[in-house]
């Protein structure tokens, strides 16, 4: 996806772009599997789907379970792109928080907040209070901060100030900041109410829950960036083996495939490309679930998020589960697809992930993939090869776009501007539609 997004803005930005991938289908580590049987294979499972599992094309199955934000940056790329109208959105139903055994909504109005279990009724007031404001936040007015200096003042400190419990901490920082840890809370409160803000935005916009998720799965994301890219003159190769990456002095000058040399100045790959540039970080443990039946206590929704914060099963990193079903054209008439992933801490990753897999039961079948994560050594200011980072864990696109953000601020020197790429584009699109 990262790949695909870049081909499309360079196109737009009037770079000539040849995209490659030894694939046969667009999106790479985030493409949608389909048939049913295809997953198997994949998989290395014996045997083919069995018949209770309807039919192998009604079935497109994501790799990488991600939600977009509704307000998040994903959203807007593909609003300035106008990739939009390659898609259909439908919102996730409800997102839930994990807490002591048993999974509770996470209030999305401050009905439900007042309803809610996750904490008591003094409690709550002082939540509520949290919460107005940080929406009343503007990093750009100091008169918004009641004596919070935004660069220096922890979160920790931020929530002392909001005299909040450890429970209402740890499903404000996992479930609406959507960190990964609780590395945060020695940090300046900044990105965190920033975090918080793009969740009660995106909430604010369709109600049920923050999030978005295109009919078809997620492989219809790289498409849809791929066709911008066509449309301004990219050139498209599945199927292509690469054989090397030509470097000479030190900067790559081409890309070799079956014996011919295609010529560049600039290289945009993902580690699989390049394994003598990446270092590995970390791995992620994903387990696709088929079920039968919606997730137990989630109101019978067709689609939800389930977060387990680390604290509550003694771990360092959060669980995620993204759960969507038949109602988004991604698997056959009352199926579920349920993916749950986390990342890595112990030499028994199965373990870890069980609290996932215990809400889920019964299960159907199982595809479970390890994957190491590959973070880029060589940072391209000499060898213009810029190279993006592997999928994390979290469920969600903004960690992918900061990484999109990153790569054409050192290709191009100046920072990805929305606004810019939103002029450049009604210049070509402009003219054209008056002839």
């Amino acid at each position: 996806l990262q790949e695909c997004i870049l081909s499309g803005i360079m196109s737009v930005n009037g770079k000539k772009v040849l995209h490659m991938d030894r694939n046969s289908y667009y999106g790479g580590e985030s493409a949608s599997i389909t048939p049913l049987e295809d997953l198997y294979k994949r998989f290395n499972l014996p045997g083919t789907p069995p018949e209770s599992m309807g039919r192998g094309r009604d079935w497109n199955v994501d790799l990488i379970p991600k939600f977009l934000m509704a307000n998040g940056q994903l959203v807007k790329m593909l609003l300035y792109t106008e990739v939009t109208r390659y898609l259909d959105f439908k919102v996730i139903e409800g997102s839930f928080v994990y807490k002591g055994g048993k999974i509770y909504k996470v209030p999305s109005t401050e009905a439900e907040a007042l309803a809610s279990s996750l904490m008591g009724l003094f409690e709550k007031r002082r939540f509520r209070k949290f919460l107005v404001y940080v929406a009343n936040f503007d990093e750009n007015d100091p008169r918004t901060f009641e004596g919070v200096d935004p660069k220096k003042t922890t979160m920790r400190d931020v929530y002392k100030k909001f005299d909040l419990g450890q429970d209402v901490i740890d499903f404000t920082g996992h479930a609406l900041a959507l960190y990964r840890t609780d590395d945060y809370l020695d940090q300046p409160c900044q990105e965190t109410i920033n975090r918080i803000k793009l969740y009660s935005e995106s909430l604010a916009r369709y109600g049920k829950s923050p999030y978005l998720y295109p009919l078809y799965g997620l492989g219809e994301l790289p498409q849809g960036f791929a066709r911008l890219s066509a449309i301004y003159g990219g050139t498209y190769m599945l199927n292509k083996p690469i054989e090397e990456i030509v470097v000479e002095n030190g900067k790559v000058v081409g890309v070799k495939s079956e014996g011919e040399v295609a010529r560049c100045k600039q290289l945009i790959c993902d580690p699989s490309y390049v394994s003598d540039r990446v270092t590995k970080v970390g791995q992620v443990i994903r387990v696709i679930c088929i079920l039968s039946h919606p997730i137990k206590n989630t109101n019978d929704a067709n689609s939800c998020q389930i977060i387990i914060p680390q604290n509550q099963v003694n771990r360092k990193s959060d669980i995620y589960v993204c759960m969507i079903s038949s109602a988004h054209n991604v698997a056959a008439q009352g199926k579920y697809i349920a993916i749950a992933s986390t990342t890595v801490e112990t030499a028994d990753p199965e373990k870890e992930i069980k609290p996932a897999l215990d809400l889920l039961e019964p299960i159907e079948q199982k595809f479970l993939s390890i994957s190491d994560l590959f973070a880029p050594t060589d940072l391209g200011t000499e060898s213009q090869i810029f190279i993006s980072r592997t999928y994390d864990a979290t469920t969600h696109f903004e960690t992918t776009c900061d990484d999109i953000k990153d790569i054409y601020k050192r290709m191009m020197g100046s920072e990805f501007d929305f606004e810019e790429m939103k002029r450049k584009k009604n210049d070509i699109y402009g003219e054209e539609e008056q002839q």
